[in-house]
């Protein structure tokens, strides 16, 4: 039985293996890692470690990791695995410097530090670096003094797009001033933008390497990142930033923005367009779910290729087990939130339900703050919408409440009852409530009313007169294909030969090209111009339908109405929904005598069909309460038609007798049945050629692709492809899931991986985002994988029955106390983030 020093060993020399490092000559090159390699330790040295210095192997490094030249690179400084790794960083100090090593690795197999002993602390790290990652940061020397030192004024970005913008600024005036602007695209950073950036500084002269900005939607929160970008690059305090977001359309748009603010100076790349040359470039866009998608992050990235670290929207990119790519790197990290801390008005956290989504929010939100060290819920700097509006930055909205006489019954505690006939033909009754809404129960009429109290109250082009340009939140692709139909249709009754089916446009994720639809209607030829004035640059489209796809940094300022016709159970969504609408937009148009016309937005209005404003409990002035017109259905009318086909089917039945005459048992290897083998090349053979599910992938429509083969392959004739089919046939021991599947196929990961190395991973991401102690790190390994993997442990621990514990072989009454405190924590957060199904057989 190998004794926990040699456990330790053999875990490490894995990680090594894994980062590329090489114990041993071979075709990819020499020997890069050195074994009990003797150090010569100075008098001085060896008064420093006194005692300590019998138990240092007599001057022996564990392990010696060499650079391209041969020459020592770091000091990687071996534990028992019982011990923590941090009981070696003197010895491993005195081993580095006499080495004249800068970089120092502590590890006890399973837990692991980095640290540079020249620049900062040991930061913990779930992967070893690799050799090349090391070996940049020979060059770099962060010092975040001189963060502090540099002078950051309004023209802090103006100047890297045009060196000349102060010297024009003193030369030009008034209108010729606003023209030159307006014309080179420049832009000023504004009086909070810059108070946010100072505060950064001083947390950072204060040695923090955490910030967090809170800033509402429509503040600039990514032009305060390129400020802050730029200041980390050219101080030497960062040679390359990874910025996260958590949408796909977001990468195009933080990378747009980038390149016009810095790309004089630096190169901007989204990591899954210039997977291959990311390297060369100083800023790196990606979504949260590329790395995260089977981990991606942690084969892809050595933990120190990026020294500045921004999560924009933090609450959502960065949310539950997401953070582990965020801890993944060491270095500095900012946050940028448009949610406030105290977005729960009169909320008692104590007397939520754990199932109630403002419970699961709150705990996202504080996790968030705790995320960039600010425990006291006091951000690093805060802009509030509110702020932005007495400010004259942002609009704030006019409510509408409207409510039907249906949903006013399904908002009520006694919901909307309906008498249903069964099968035998008795009627009974069923309750509906507001989350039911086009889930279970469907009402055309209801729809129908939306829509025309909707085209009746919204608010109207200042410039051409016609609907304002608008975007509707609907409960799903179905409801949003209603609405958008009902849309269209009354359009067309209200506007002959203005619209083309066009006024309204769906922009869901199974839409083709919806993700350009969305960036058409921001700048104002989605479908081409308004045919209602010559020569104005405004959508001819007014209204875009979604469920989700436009809630989170979506840029369209001229928006004047949105309309929630669907509950919202988020809050972090409803406050980004709102921020679609406060931003400030000036319209103009200029006739053809060249009178030029300019109109201010001031308002923009909020129709809420479902009491969202209530239910949230906003503290809005009610502008406008409608009187909706009543519905002509009655309540004894079934809310879903459903239809039943029964099919005859000849049949046969024998009564000879029948008998067993022989049985053979012939195990299966691991390579599974060829027939299972060959069934899984043909399927995947199949789906690769098919365009369809090509042109979507290519699009990163997920979404989209999983409708098409299901619709196209699932259980149809011929392949007849299930993912139980699918799973045997990769000799798979979980759940297989359609995306994990589509990503294998097409090249996106090289293999799918087993129940058990995904369990490894849940436990990493735990560590690294909570840290634990090493001593306590075993355990917690045992008892995650015990608690997702067995149902029977899982029913013990949540029925608190914790004597049946001595009759189980996972987890002992002994094991779980010494577990202690993180037995809550863990049931937690599985609850919360990990689907359990996955690994289901």
């Amino acid at each position: 039985m190998p004794d926990k020093e040699a456990k330790a060993k053999v875990k490490i020399n894995n990680l090594l293996e894994e980062a590329g490092w090489r114990f041993f000559d071979d075709e990819k090159g020499p020997a890069n890692v050195m074994l009990e390699t003797n150090v010569k330790f100075t008098p001085q040295m060896m008064e420093e470690l006194g005692e300590d210095f019998e138990n240092v192997k007599q001057g022996f490094v564990d392990y010696l990791l060499l650079g391209k030249d041969g020459k020592p690179l770091a000091v990687l400084e071996a534990k028992r695995e019982n011990k923590n790794p941090l009981d070696g960083k003197e010895q491993a100090r005195k081993y580095a410097q006499n080495l004249n090593v800068r970089f120092v690795i502590l590890s006890n197999g399973n837990i692991h530090y980095f640290w540079d002993i020249e620049t900062g602390n040991p930061e913990i790290i779930t992967e070893f670096p690799t050799q090349e990652s090391i070996q940049s940061r020979l060059e770099f020397k962060p010092n975040p003094n001189r963060l502090y030192e540099v002078k950051v004024d309004k023209y802090y970005i103006a100047e890297t797009i045009d060196p000349y913008i102060k010297e024009m600024s003193q030369n030009l005036v008034g209108e010729a001033l606003v023209e030159y602007k307006a014309n080179k695209n420049i832009p000023i950073l504004r009086k909070y933008q810059l108070d946010a950036i100072k505060a950064l500084q001083n947390a950072a002269r204060e040695g923090k390497t955490r910030f967090l900005f809170e800033m509402a939607t429509g503040t600039g929160k990514t032009l305060v990142a390129a400020a802050i970008i730029k200041l980390f690059l050219s101080s030497g305090n960062a040679k390359r930033v990874l910025f996260l977001v958590d949408r796909i359309e977001l990468e195009n748009q933080a990378k747009k923005s980038f390149e016009r603010y810095l790309k004089k100076d630096y190169k901007t790349v989204i990591y899954k367009q210039d997977r291959d040359d990311w390297r060369k470039a100083e800023i790196v866009v990606t979504t949260i779910q590329t790395l995260l998608s089977q981990n991606k992050f942690r084969r892809l990235f050595s933990p120190i290729d990026f020294d500045l670290v921004i999560s924009d929207e933090a609450h959502r990119s960065i949310n539950g087990n997401a953070r582990a790519v965020f801890e993944y790197f060491v270095g500095f990290k900012l946050g940028l939130t448009a949610t406030p801390k105290n977005y729960l008005k009169n909320i008692d956290p104590d007397k939520l339900s754990s199932n109630d989504i403002r419970a699961w929010e709150r705990r996202q939100l504080l996790d968030t703050y705790k995320t960039f060290g600010c425990e006291s819920g006091e951000p690093t700097f805060r802009y509030s919408l509110n702020d932005g509006a007495r400010d004259g930055y942002l609009v704030q909205p006019i409510v509408v409440d409207a409510r039907t006489e249906i949903t006013t019954e399904l908002l009520s505690e006694q919901g909307y009852s309906v008498l249903i006939q069964n099968e035998e033909g008795e009627d009974f009754e069923e309750v509906f409530y507001h989350k039911d809404f086009e889930k279970k129960f469907f009402s055309d009429d209801t729809n129908r009313v939306f829509c025309e109290t909707f085209i009746e109250n919204a608010l109207k082009d200042p410039i051409s007169g016609e609907i304002g340009k608008s975007i509707v939140f609907c409960v799903s692709q179905n409801h949003a294909s209603k609405i958008t139909q009902i849309l269209n249709k009354i359009a067309s009754q209200r506007w002959p030969g203005k619209y083309n089916s066009d006024f309204a446009v769906q922009v869901t994720s199974n839409i083709p090209d919806a993700q350009q639809f969305a960036i058409s209607f921001a700048n104002n030829n989605l479908n081409g111009h308004t045919r209602f004035l010559e020569n104005y640059k405004s959508s001819k489209t007014r209204v875009c339908v979604t469920v989700a796809m436009m809630t989170t940094g979506y840029d369209c300022p001229d928006i004047l109405n949105l309309v929630l016709m669907r509950p919202v159970f988020s809050p972090t969504d409803f406050i980004q929904i709102k921020g679609r609408g406060t931003r400030r937009f000036e319209f103009t148009y200029t006739d053809e005598n060249g009178h030029r016309y300019s109109f201010q937005k001031e308002r923009f209005k909020f129709f809420d069909f479902f009491a969202n404003f209530e239910f949230f409990e906003e503290k809005f002035n009610y502008d406008e309460v409608l009187k909706l017109p009543p519905l002509k259905q009655s309540k004894n009318i079934s809310p879903v038609e459903t239809s039943t086909t029964v099919t005859s089917v000849e049949s046969v039945e024998i009564s000879d007798s029948d008998f067993l005459t022989d049985i053979v048992e012939t195990p299966i290897g691991i390579e599974g049945m060829k027939i299972d083998r060959k069934f899984f090349e043909k399927a995947s053979d199949t789906v690769r050629q098919d365009d369809e599910i090509k042109k979507a992938i290519e699009n990163n429509l997920w979404d989209l692709a999983i409708n098409i083969i299901r619709e196209k392959y699932e259980n149809k004739p011929e392949l007849f492809i299930t993912l139980q089919k699918l799973q045997k046939s990769l000799n798979l021991d979980r759940k297989l899931t359609w995306r994990e599947y589509l990503e294998y196929i097409f090249g996106f990961i090289d293999r799918i991986k087993t129940k058990n190395e995904m369990l490894d991973e849940e436990c990493d991401k735990f560590i690294s985002i909570y840290k634990p102690d090493s001593k306590d790190v075993p355990y917690i390994r045992s008892f995650i994988k015990a608690y997702i993997s067995d149902e029977e442990f899982r029913e013990i621990i949540d029925q608190r029955k914790f004597g049946q514990l001595e009759f189980t072989n996972v987890f002992t009454l002994k094991d779980l106390g010494r577990l202690g405190k993180w037995k809550d924590i863990i049931v937690q957060y599985i609850k919360d983030y990990v689907i359990l199904n996955y690994y289901a057989a």
